[in-house]
């Protein structure tokens, strides 16, 4: 796959968190992985946060789950 092919939606202070919203949007067959995933964790809060990427055609769907979600 191509790198601009994906889009950051997310970010995140904490791993935990990136993984759980990570496995919502897998749940709903939306393929979704986390950059920074190891750096977020070593670093101090906020330095480099853990990113949730989505492919850009899954974007708005992505968005509509994790929404729904944290309602």
């Amino acid at each position: 796959m191509r790198e601009d092919n994906f889009v950051v939606i997310r970010e995140y202070d904490s791993v935990n968190d990136a993984e759980w919203n990570k496995s919502i949007l897998e749940g709903e067959g939306i393929w979704a992985t986390i950059q920074n995933e190891i750096m977020s964790a070593l670093y101090p809060t906020g330095v480099m946060p853990a990113q949730l990427v989505v492919r850009q055609e899954d974007r708005k769907r992505a968005e509509e789950v994790l929404e729904a979600y944290s309602n």
